[in-house]
């Protein structure tokens, strides 16, 4: 498999535009030897000024992340229980983000990874990855394969209490991996 490192040009500058363009990109975690790589086929924005967004509040130093230029790892733990990886989607200062909520598995991935939870567990991504630049050389990266995306289709978000008639939930068409 021939993967590429998306650069911060590749990225979008607004988090909802983010959400729709990682559909088909890979997220790959080297861990000691192993390459976990899996494609991107749900994804949930979080843009400024929603009030869903962990965000809305201001930053604070758990959020602290979403506020970093696009293309970084915001990962925090949600009801004590499951590390939750998104992706900061704006300018630096401005507080926006995308979570990525299933992966289609292609190398070195054991475990289901349909649900943000499951994802984290299949990919070993917990809080040490909070803040890392997903576009530089590192453990963790984003990445490009040459297989295109099959169309992309939104809906409401869900698991969410606040703003959720917002259609900024954004799954890869058909994929069986899509989260239910």
């Amino acid at each position: 498999m021939r993967l590429r490192s998306l650069l911060r040009e590749d990225l979008p500058r607004a988090s909802v535009s983010l959400a729709k363009f990682l559909i088909g990109t890979v997220l790959v975690h080297e861990d000691g030897g192993i390459q976990r790589v899996g494609r991107i086929v749900e994804t949930e924005a979080y843009p400024p000024g929603d009030r869903a967004a962990h965000a809305y509040i201001g930053q604070t130093a758990r959020n602290a992340s979403l506020f970093l230029e696009r293309g970084h790892a915001y990962v925090y733990l949600a009801y004590g229980i499951h590390w939750l990886f998104n992706v900061s989607g704006e300018r630096v200062g401005t507080g926006g983000g995308v979570l990525v909520r299933a992966l289609e598995p292609l190398a070195g991935l054991d475990r289901a990874t349909n649900g943000p939870g499951r994802l984290t567990v299949a990919m070993s991504i917990d809080r040490r990855f909070d803040g890392i630049d997903l576009c530089a050389p590192g453990p963790l990266w984003l990445g490009s394969i040459a297989r295109a995306a099959a169309p992309i289709v939104s809906s409401k978000r869900i698991g969410i209490s606040k703003a959720v008639d917002r259609p900024w939930r954004f799954v890869e068409r058909d994929n069986p991996y899509v989260s239910r």
